[in-house]
């Protein structure tokens, strides 16, 4: 028979950016708060000792995580988890291919032990799973789904699939079920997306000479192409991982011709700055597009992550984006609970979305422009491109400020 039980805060998505929430407001909310995440896909079981286990690969897909993730992590107790395996980059090197704007950023020049992090995506995964097993105070139901939510007047009626308890009651459900959020989707909350006519291929590619540390970030006339440093493997010493943006029609070919001529193709886009490619392990692609939602906050409803905004992955801010709507929206939560409100009240879920409108829009807006700024065009603005490129190297001020931006700390007031 169906029962309806209450909780105080429902995570509908299993995913990085869910668990990551579930554990940031089991940090900072009072014991007695009761949260829930539900996810679609079967939990993991604890390991022994609730530690995390992992054999890199080469093929494994990775994330970049900004200098304020890291911040977020640590105040988590998670960076030492997943300091086995992350990468650090030491520099960033931005190229305009065929024009001589380039710009190098160092680590040391901010007084930081890096620009930001490389670390395969089942490696956090596994460390975010594991650190929710050892806290023990979010519960977990899975394998179900949250299909249907509606505002009472005492908060929000959840209707669960797959699960013992078929519905819930919930001063706040968070929707963070992706960019094709079927449930968000299901209560009618608008999104506006633009397609880029581009797709990303994402593959590791195994070079020559070490990366040392390096990313890069070289835009072309057909798309940005960037390479991020990762740990070696025993297959591979030096790898990096590959985001390529090309059109539909070039993804198609790339992703099913034989691999030396993948890496040909590669080599003449990228040169030699890491020597001769030698090897490029499973290849991926997906089309590219701005997902975003109008509106992130309703009475007792909020979205997060690619459900709220999905970015174009030129620059790698989309999950790092997610993380700091994370640390904004607990700590907005934290502060309300402290003053005697529910969770779910609009005008506090109101002030959570007033005060990350700014990082956004911003970060919204840099991930969508960039790219498009350095497409063939006018030759006028091409050369100012390439002066304001070359001149981060001569104005220090102005560079310091672009890395704190793009490190995601100015966001933080760090």
């Amino acid at each position: 028979m169906s029962t309806t039980q209450h909780r105080d805060i429902v995570i509908a998505g299993g995913g990085m950016v869910g668990i990551s929430l579930a554990l940031y407001l089991a940090e900072v909310l009072p014991e007695d708060t009761r949260i829930c995440l539900v996810e679609g896909f079967p939990f993991p079981q604890p390991a022994p000792g609730h530690r995390p286990e992992y054999h890199p690969a080469f093929d494994a897909r990775s994330t970049a995580l900004s200098y304020s993730s890291k911040l977020i992590y640590e105040r988590l107790g998670l960076w030492q988890d997943l300091l086995q395996w992350v990468c650090p980059i030491d520099s960033i090197h931005v190229s305009n291919r065929g024009h001589f704007g380039s710009t190098l950023m160092h680590a040391g020049d901010h007084g930081w032990s890096a620009l930001g992090y490389v670390v395969e995506n089942a490696w956090l995964g596994n460390s975010l799973v594991q650190a929710l097993h050892r806290q023990a105070r979010v519960e977990l139901i899975s394998p179900a789904r949250v299909v249907d939510a509606r505002a009472t007047p005492g908060g929000t009626s959840i209707t669960l699939e797959g699960a013992d308890v078929h519905s819930l009651e919930a001063s706040l459900l968070v929707v963070a079920d992706g960019a094709a959020s079927g449930l968000r989707e299901k209560l009618g909350f608008a999104v506006t997306e633009k397609p880029y006519a581009q797709h990303a291929l994402v593959a590791n590619v195994a070079f020559a000479q070490p990366h040392q540390g390096r990313a890069f970030e070289r835009f072309t006339d057909k798309g940005p192409l960037a390479l991020l440093p990762l740990l070696g493997v025993s297959a591979a010493a030096h790898r990096s991982g590959l985001v390529w943006t090309v059109s539909p029609e070039e993804a198609e070919q790339l992703l099913h011709c034989p691999e030396q001529e993948f890496l040909n193709a590669l080599q003449e886009r990228f040169g030699y700055r890491l020597g001769r490619m030698q090897q490029v392990g499973e290849r991926h692609s997906y089309p590219l597009a701005l997902v975003k939602s109008g509106e992130q906050v309703r009475q007792g409803m909020v979205l997060m992550g690619n459900a709220a905004h999905a970015l174009h992955p030129v620059a790698g801010q989309g999950y790092n984006l997610a993380l700091r709507d994370v640390a904004e929206l607990a700590r907005v939560l934290a502060e309300a609970v402290e003053q005697g409100h529910s969770p779910g009240d609009l005008r506090v879920l109101k002030r959570y979305e007033h005060q990350q409108r700014e990082d956004q829009q911003r970060t919204i807006t840099f991930s969508d422009r960039l790219p498009s700024l350095f497409m063939p065009g006018d030759p006028v603005v091409g050369l100012l491109r390439d002066l304001a490129l070359s001149g981060l190297d001569v104005l220090p001020a102005f560079k310091r400020n672009f890395v704190n931006y793009a490190a995601g700390v100015a966001a933080m007031g760090e």
